[in-house]
């Protein structure tokens, strides 16, 4: 546990840093490694070891973490199609040794970490103020690791009924619902937070009051998408063996096993503010 509150508070630090340099291409290096590094992480479990194929996701990467400086997003579809195009070549030119199946599972996580970081590094373009781009992003994370962190707690204090014993034996219904209750929490304190701060807040402007109620669903449905990813990499973990994806964050594992609660919730949390009626959001 001290090790994990340690790494814990170094992490925020870090991040911290990094969200200086939120409106520098900085940042979009920052998002590319780890990106890469995921996708790595990825790609060692399940036992690829075929390097031409992990190098196919190095441009495709570069293209989607710079697209915003891109002319047009036109050059996401024409490298992903080409990047198809040259497993499809590596699955055959290799067939005898190159496992279609893992080649697949390894693209398809690594489509859903690409679409999880591609949200992020939208947010940044979502508000013509910096500091309410950054909200946006820290309501995500608060999001996933303030359900997560409670969720922990409240399954070691009232914990009995088992969630998806098969997939991961510790997680229980109980702390699924104390999860749902701090990731609303933490939304709302987060959101009070960003009101204060702020003289004029694009959301607040347009919703009033009623953002709180918006912000207390967005909270409660991105637990359970924080859920759902958490499960979906445990499930990997146990198909290949592995009881972490990596070791860069002592006492947690590696970087998926840091953003795996957020990978469904940055799509989701961005998708619904970009879409909110009455043109809460410019562009």
């Amino acid at each position: 546990m001290k090790v994990r509150v340690i790494t814990s508070i170094v992490g925020l630090g870090v991040l911290a840093i990094v969200l200086c340099f939120f409106d520098t291409v900085l940042f979009n290096f920052v998002l590319m490694a780890v990106v890469l590094i995921a996708i790595h992480e990825v790609y060692d479990a399940f036992q690829l070891k075929a390097p031409y194929v992990y190098a196919a996701f190095v441009p495709l990467t570069a293209v989607v973490m710079f697209s915003d400086a891109l002319a047009t997003s036109r050059w996401i579809w024409i490298a992903g199609y080409v990047m198809m195009a040259y497993l499809a070549c590596c699955v055959i030119s290799h067939s005898q040794t190159l496992s279609f199946a893992k080649v697949a599972g390894t693209t398809l996580f690594s489509a859903v970490i690409l679409a999880c970081f591609a949200s992020v590094l939208h947010v940044r373009g979502m508000f013509p103020d910096s500091l309410e781009s950054i909200y946006v992003l820290l309501l995500i994370l608060g999001f996933a690791w303030g359900g997560d962190t409670c969720a922990y707690f409240a399954g070691r204090a009232f914990g009995k009924h088992k969630l998806a014993p098969i997939v991961s034996p510790h997680k229980t219904v109980e702390g699924a619902i104390g999860g749902v209750l701090g990731s609303v929490l933490v939304g709302l304190l987060i959101t009070v937070i960003y009101a204060a701060a702020h003289d004029q807040p694009t959301l607040l402007s347009a919703w009033g009051n009623h953002y709180y109620v918006i912000v207390a669903l967005l909270g409660a449905i991105s637990s359970l998408l924080g859920i759902l990813g958490d499960l979906t990499a445990s499930v990997v973990k146990r198909q290949c063996g592995i009881k972490d994806y990596g070791t860069i964050f002592p006492g947690h594992g590696g970087i998926m096993d840091r953003f795996d609660s957020v990978m469904f919730v940055a799509p989701f949390v961005v998708l619904t503010l970009m879409h909110l009626p009455q043109g809460a959001l410019p562009g």
